[in-house]
């Protein structure tokens, strides 16, 4: 299994902190989500890493160095740059799409979670899986998963879709080989018809009329999406001890 990381983006929301590094540079506990990424990876033996970088590119490839990650010794890393970061993050996939040609974990690097949420990924006995939260409060920004049958149907910020089950979708997919061609097919299809300001997950939900693409609850464990200045306090206060790490003590 290899993973991708999509690390390209400005963090417009995140201003002025993302002026000054990329979103996965934030520290929180003294560590960057970036580093705690990786360390999760390396703790489940994935050692083929990707990492699709734009905004403030050689910041990144520093920390890695620093981590002394790319030595030789540990994870095999490569790095492909995004020219048009500040499009959609569907360009960003778009230029990791050679690399869906085998079981593949799809990343987004601005999230601070348990590790044995991408455990419960990996492990998952479905070919292709998203982790989603069902316990959730849907205030527009939550990029929603809906489901019938166990199956996922559609995956969007709008309530697109009538189902029996909807929840938050994480920000991580394993993705299996058979699946990957078609994830191609649909990310060609948005380059082609002009819609770099698209988010990636628009190719993925044109995938899964054809694609069945399962799910593991993470109900119960601790992750935050961090796109607002909010988001980084409430890591810091909320999800920090909850990973068993030193905080304020508030709890969720």
């Amino acid at each position: 299994m290899q993973a991708i990381i999509l690390a390209a983006g400005v963090g417009k929301r995140l201003k002025p902190i993302t002026d000054q590094r990329p979103k996965c540079l934030i520290e929180i506990g003294g560590k960057t989500l970036l580093a705690r990424h990786l360390d999760s990876l390396e703790g489940l033996g994935i050692r083929d890493i990707t990492i699709v970088l734009g905004h403030l590119k050689d910041m990144i490839l520093e920390e890695i160095n620093t981590l002394g990650k790319d030595d030789g010794k540990g994870p095999r890393f490569s790095y492909l740059v995004n020219e048009g970061y500040k499009n959609g993050s569907v360009t960003s996939l778009w230029i990791a799409r050679e690399k869906l040609v085998e079981e593949t974990l799809i990343m987004d690097a601005d999230v601070l979670f348990h590790p044995t949420l991408l455990e419960r990924l990996v492990r998952s006995p479905k070919a292709s899986c998203f982790l989603m939260e069902e316990n959730f409060t849907d205030t527009g920004e939550e990029m929603k998963l809906f489901l019938e049958n166990d199956r996922v149907i559609a995956i969007s910020k709008e309530s697109k879709a009538k189902s029996s089950r909807v929840g938050e979708g994480v920000g991580f997919l394993k993705l299996s080989a058979e699946h990957g061609p078609a994830l191609r097919k649909a990310l060609e299809d948005l380059i082609n018809e002009g819609r770099l300001d698209a988010e990636y997950e628009e190719a993925i939900d044109r995938c899964l009329a054809h694609s069945d693409m399962g799910v593991e609850s993470v109900d119960g464990l601790p992750w935050i999406e961090i796109d607002f200045a909010e988001d980084v306090q409430c890591a810091e206060r909320e999800i920090l001890p909850r990973l068993g790490e030193p905080g304020d003590g508030t709890q969720r």
